[in-house]
């Protein structure tokens, strides 16, 4: 029987949760935590810890916040606990080379995306974003580039039409904690061969900006149906009209011969609002209007005209 693993675990957000817990309920043995500083959240900007601070307290293991992760003493620190591994998730930053090297068994990532497909900062999004039916997760050798290592276990998972980066986010969080178990276990027993990425099949998966969500009506209505749900929560998909910004969520594509002006509002109901794009129509079931809360149209339209007509821009 092998001894159990001293693993560092490196993370900030909720998506890296369901890893750390499955390290923690499996036979090794999490020795300290490391993840970004807290921040000021909010619009009354109050300090928050990073869910894994929270989570790795309660189990009480040691956390660490360091502000730099390149300073001699950070490494010093890391090799006092004497890792077998690191295990990396959405820490957040780029980790240099004697510190992916250091634990025995190296450092591995749990990344959102086939690989070495979305490589980057949005996996998640930029596959909902570009219709994709398919994303996973890939545990990965972490080397020095962005996403470049090795693979070494991939876990497939096909995406729902209704899925947003934010149920996606959750789906391939839980997927992940999954096949990290498994890949620590055949690790350790030798049985986890590497293979090198194919750079032909490679993509970036940039980081996402506000203004990316910015609808163009002219596009189709799948194009635009693919980024409502890539942007949802965050940064979300807009509009404006009368000078007044709408954020879009729950889009379905209506098929039909489109003779309206792009945006142009063709039905607003207790179903939603029918818009015109430039190819089919698309239906439009929640909305946030500037300065309130997310909503159903329903709702929306009891206290706003949207009329007939009238063009979103």
């Amino acid at each position: 029987m092998t001894s159990p693993l001293r693993i560092i675990f490196m993370g900030t957000p909720v998506f890296a949760l369901p890893s750390l817990q499955a390290l923690l309920a499996g036979p090794d043995k999490v020795v300290c935590a490391v993840c970004r500083t807290d921040s000021c959240q909010g619009r009354g900007r109050k300090v928050c810890p990073p869910p894994v601070k929270t989570l790795a307290e309660q189990a009480g293991i040691p956390v660490l916040q360091p502000e730099s992760i390149r300073t001699e003493e950070f490494f010093e620190t890391i090799r006092a606990f004497e890792p077998d591994l690191m295990v990396v998730v959405a820490y957040g930053k780029i980790l240099p080379g004697r510190l992916l090297r250091l634990p025995r068994f190296g450092t591995i990532n749990v990344h959102g995306s086939l690989l070495p497909k979305y490589r980057g900062a949005a996996p998640i999004q930029r596959a909902l974003i570009n219709g994709e039916t398919e994303t996973g997760v890939t545990i990965m050798q972490m080397d020095e580039g962005i996403d470049t290592g090795d693979i070494l276990l991939p876990a497939r998972l096909p995406i729902d039409a209704a899925d947003t980066s934010g149920s996606l986010s959750g789906k391939l969080a839980r997927l992940g904690g999954e096949t990290l178990l498994e890949a620590v276990a055949r690790l350790k027993a030798g049985q986890l061969p590497a293979v090198r990425q194919d750079e032909a099949q490679a993509s970036y998966a940039a980081m996402l900006g506000k203004e990316e969500g910015h609808l163009d009506w002219s596009r189709p209505a799948r194009e635009l149906h693919c980024l409502i749900r890539g942007l949802d929560p965050w940064p979300s998909a807009y509009s404006f009209f009368d000078g007044r910004r709408f954020r879009f969520f729950q889009p379905q594509v209506v098929p039909g011969d489109v003779r309206e002006l792009p945006g142009a509002i063709c039905r607003a109901d207790c179903n939603g609002i029918l818009a015109a794009t430039g190819k089919d129509y698309l239906l439009i079931r929640e909305i946030q209007p500037e300065g309130k809360k997310r909503m159903c149209v329903q709702t929306c339209i009891c206290g706003l005209r949207l009329p007939v007509g009238q063009q979103f821009t």
